[in-house]
């Protein structure tokens, strides 16, 4: 069945070509919106969704989900942040890439969706917001780049702590040496999911199109605890809470690392240690990444990452964060807001931001902003 994913995206780039229609930029349309189409009308989308329909500088024209009900309700709340203008609904997301009135595509699907789809847009010449995670897999991942560069559009992905002020700056912190040289990063993901129980396959729900929700994945029949929402604890269509929230942490720990490739070695285990249900990923892990640098002492770098998903007890009473182990100091980093800072013997040092420089746009405005501009956006290429 993997065979038929690697076809899929084989025949994607053809496709995506085919689509392909007249090249339209946004600078040509000097002071308009940017016409934005959205694929996935869920919990993320819907979010998304609302964000940009409250920015002038950008206007949604399309919303495509497989499920037309959850599409059409979103329309409707869509339509009166943007003044009554209410955006055609499909559940075919290639007729969005279709539509040369559309500048920009947000990717918002289940996981084993996300590059697929993001390589059409691009073949398509649209721009792409693509949530994390980017691709289900490194070698979709990397098509998607060699997508984006080869039509010459702008890609970002979701990974918000990217433009966060307090990660900002946090990491320009460790840049000039607050801990010394960090040399080992420790991400965590605590906190308690649901029981998804045990289902048997079943009828999709009515108005939905449940060959498309599939899409390049291996066939599954339908079953409820694994469609909305609860895909994401399925290998075939998720990437575990790993690829969920740990994704933002294991983001900004590499980049606290200063690490820019694939580790070297990999050790991890983990097993359901709580959840007796249907979900496939571990909901206890703990794994660890060995970055080789040069080879030498002074140079390796290590990423520490644990998840325990059935947890209310968090280190340092917060459930997702980072804390940096450098040479003469530490770091607790987390996207919750809190920044401490500590030199040799655990003596507190008090982070100095004031007069740093500030990312006074939010992630999906810096996106619009690097389609204005062609600048690379935060956290895209």
């Amino acid at each position: 069945m993997a065979s038929s994913r690697r076809s899929f995206l084989v025949r994607s780039g053809a496709t995506g070509a085919a689509m392909l229609t007249a090249t339209h930029t946004v600078a040509s349309r000097t002071g308009a919106s940017i016409r934005v189409g959205l694929i996935g009308c869920g919990g993320r989308g819907g979010a998304l969704a609302r964000e940009f329909a409250e920015t002038t500088e950008a206007r949604l024209v399309w919303l495509c989900d497989p499920d037309e009900t959850r599409a059409g309700q979103l329309a409707d709340s869509v339509s009166k942040k943007q003044a009554g203008a209410k955006p055609q609904v499909c559940g075919d997301m290639r007729r969005v890439f279709a539509d040369a009135n559309v500048d920009a595509v947000v990717i918002a699907t289940p996981d084993h969706w996300h590059a697929p789809a993001a390589i059409l847009a691009c073949e398509a010449g649209k721009h792409v917001y693509v949530e994390k995670p980017c691709s289900h897999n490194v070698r979709e991942g990397r098509l998607l780049v060699e997508a984006a560069r080869r039509n010459h559009v702008v890609v970002q992905h979701g990974t918000q702590g990217r433009s966060m002020p307090l990660i900002v700056d946090a990491m320009q912190m460790l840049r000039e040496g607050v801990i010394g040289d960090v040399l080992v990063a420790k991400a965590w993901n605590v906190q308690r999911r649901g029981n998804i129980g045990h289902e048997q396959p079943g009828d999709p729900p009515p108005r939905v199109d449940y060959d498309m929700w599939i899409g390049p994945a291996p066939y599954a029949p339908f079953q409820k605890n694994r469609f909305h929402y609860t895909w994401h604890w399925w290998h075939d269509f998720g990437t575990g809470d790993m690829g969920n929230d740990g994704i933002h942490e294991l983001d900004y720990a590499g980049w606290g690392l200063g690490v820019d490739t694939h580790p070297s070695r990999i050790a991890g285990l983990g097993e359901k240690y709580y959840f007796d249900d249907d979900q496939q990923f571990p909901d206890t892990q703990t794994v660890v990444f060995e970055y080789p640098g040069e080879n030498s002492v002074g140079t390796r770098r290590m990423l520490v990452w644990e998840m325990r998903i059935w947890s209310q007890n968090y280190p340092y009473n917060i459930d997702n964060g980072v804390e940096f182990h450098g040479t003469s100091g530490r770091m607790l980093l987390t996207k919750r807001g809190k920044l401490e800072v500590f030199a040799d013997h655990n003596r507190r040092i008090q982070p100095k931001l004031k007069g740093r420089r500030q990312h006074p746009l939010i992630h999906h405005m810096d996106f619009l902003d690097a389609i204005r501009t062609g600048r690379r956006p935060v956290g895209g290429v």
